[in-house]
């Protein structure tokens, strides 16, 4: 997967977790928590989507690489580069 392909399932995963939130304008740089309304087990529901999803593990000293869009694609893009995008 590349960063954009990450950026688009990680926005996936925002929406079902709040779909009430206006994603239009979220801003890479910008810890999530900063621009919606996230709380601590939202976070993890994102982890836990992304675990089941990908079958990939996130120890929870990682968690703070999940801060931003700009964050978590850096984090994740080693991790996923060899996924396949779902069609």
């Amino acid at each position: 997967m590349t960063g954009e392909e990450i950026r688009q399932v990680v926005l996936e995963i925002l929406e079902r977790i709040a779909p009430d939130e206006d994603l239009t304008d979220l801003k890479d740089a910008v810890s999530f928590r900063e621009q919606m309304e996230l709380d601590s087990m939202d976070f993890l529901d994102i982890v836990m989507e992304l675990r089941k999803a990908y079958r990939i593990q996130i120890p929870e000293e990682d968690y703070q690489n999940l801060n931003s869009m700009e964050s978590t694609v850096s984090y994740l893009t080693p991790k996923l580069k060899d996924v396949p995008v779902a069609s």
